[in-house]
């Protein structure tokens, strides 16, 4: 069963071929005897799951049940879950329990979703290697010794092997299609306010958007018509109509101008990752689509610039984690300030802290006009050159990744060499663009990424390419071998 993607599992479902408490006590298995090796799960909620796959049978045999009822997924542990730790990846969330759904969660559980648990991340979601959690790296099941990326990387490997048909995740840089590349699956940014983020624990906010990790362009449609809409709760969210994105894929790409991006076919991009990529071009090219090239002249600085706004913004929001209210408190301050330092101290991983001193020192007095001003003034010019690429195209197309995952520990000595892992994906953050990561090929027996950007709030036309491509090719159907067949 857990070789069907979530559409299939909808169906056998809806077939009675299946029921809602087998799906969730397989996957629960697989779960139990494969993620000791992965490290993809920091809490399997396993009672809940199965009451709710009792509720998901009832409601199907009272003719009340949706296309996502009794379907299991995981939530990335970025998201608020009534009665269920929310850690984010974190020492210092690690005894909260959160008192509220937040609102994906509340959706896809109206939507009748089985929870099976919540999946590892990178501390607060910040890293590109899910190296930094508290509880410990999460592995690629495609090589145990390479990271799965990150921040979603729990998520990531948790739909990968099989452990879950599909997993929410978050992108603030590419922490959803980064991942997703790595270990072979398709990984959806929406447009940024097309999904709310009231509930999901913020570390940049001008950025951070919730999207979903599948197996296929199919699964991603119907987890995002039922995640999508307006929610007074996010000032954020944006109030537009939201279609039935599982309905609108044709798979007609007759007449689409696909551009490729000159800037994303550059010299740091792995030679055979290159190939997969211009081999992808063609599938497209042969199903209708007409091949353009397009050029984003600042994408070059969409590094350095997000890495002095989402700082700066994660400075501001990780304020509230003192040790007074929630999270981690030090033992024993000896007043206010040791409280202050030591909980702070302690509760915080490397890269957080180094996070938050640089977004600290750039929003200080001194130099809030010579960087932060600045950054936010490049931030404009990359989204004008967006706004001019579309003039000419309907969907931009590059690698997702330079390379394919790396060995655990290769990156974590040098934090610009594992920022610059996320130089194909930062540019769609700061402009608020759409964007997927699909499976395209094989570099070294490891999955590498297609990435596919649209303009604002089309994920429809985004998600329809993705599917005839995925429609033409096999990429997505491949899985790790070994223990997780």
């Amino acid at each position: 069963m857990h070789q069907h993607t979530l559409s299939e599992l909808s169906g056998l479902l809806a077939g009675g071929e299946v029921s809602s408490v087998e799906l969730t006590r397989h996957f629960l298995d697989r779960v139990a005897s494969l993620d000791p090796s992965l490290n993809a799960f920091i809490t399997v909620t396993a009672d809940q799951a199965l009451a709710a796959a009792v509720e998901a049978d009832r409601r199907r045999s009272a003719g009340e049940a949706g296309p996502l009822t009794g379907v299991p997924i995981a939530h990335k542990d970025i998201f608020c879950t009534a009665g269920v730790k929310t850690s984010c990846g974190s020492r210092m969330l690690d005894s909260f329990v959160s008192p509220y759904d937040a609102t994906v969660v509340e959706r896809l559980d109206a939507a009748g979703v089985v929870c099976l648990g919540k999946t590892n991340m990178d501390e607060f979601a910040m890293g590109s290697s899910n190296e930094t959690s508290w509880y410990g790296p999460v592995r690629n099941p495609w090589d145990l010794e390479r990271v799965p990326g990150g921040s979603s990387g729990g998520s990531a490997a948790a739909v990968s092997a099989r452990l879950a048909p599909a997993a929410t995740g978050t992108d603030t840089g590419g922490s959803i299609r980064q991942p997703a590349a790595l270990v072979g699956i398709t990984g959806l940014k929406p447009t940024y306010g097309r999904v709310s983020r009231y509930g999901m624990i913020a570390f940049a906010s001008s950025l951070d958007q919730a999207g979903t990790l599948t197996r296929s362009a199919e699964d991603a449609a119907l987890l995002l018509t039922a995640m999508a809409g307006h929610d007074p709760r996010d000032s954020t969210c944006v109030d537009v109509p939201v279609p039935d994105y599982a309905a609108g894929l044709s798979g007609d790409l007759t007449g689409l101008r696909v551009g490729l991006v000159r800037e994303f076919l550059d010299d740091g991009l792995d030679g055979d990752n290159r190939k997969a990529i211009e081999a992808a071009a063609s599938v497209l090219q042969d199903l209708g689509a007409e091949l353009v090239e397009v050029s984003l002249p600042n994408l070059g600085l969409s590094v350095p610039t997000y890495y002095v706004v989402a700082p700066a913004e994660c400075s501001s929001n990780l304020s509230r984690f003192d040790g007074v209210r929630f999270g981690h408190r030090c033992e024993d301050p000896r007043d206010l300030l040791d409280l202050y330092e030591r909980s702070r101290s302690e509760g915080f991983g490397a890269e957080v802290k180094r996070r938050i001193l640089t977004g600290t020192y750039v929003l200080s007095a001194g130099y809030y006009d010579a960087y932060y001003l600045k950054a936010q003034k490049v931030r404009q010019l990359i989204a004008a050159d967006f706004r001019e690429a579309f003039g000419r195209a309907d969907v931009l197309l590059g690698p997702t990744t330079p390379t394919p995952a790396f060995r655990l520990g290769e990156k974590t000595d040098n934090p610009v060499t594992m920022y610059l892992n996320d130089i194909y994906t930062i540019g769609a953050n700061l402009a608020g663009l759409p964007g997927m990561s699909v499976p395209c090929g094989f570099v070294n027996d490891l999955p590498v990424g297609l990435h596919l950007i649209a303009d604002h709030f089309d994920e429809g036309r985004l998600l329809n390419t993705a599917h005839a491509f995925q429609q033409a090719t096999g990429w997505h159907r491949r899985a790790p071998e070994g223990a997780f067949a």
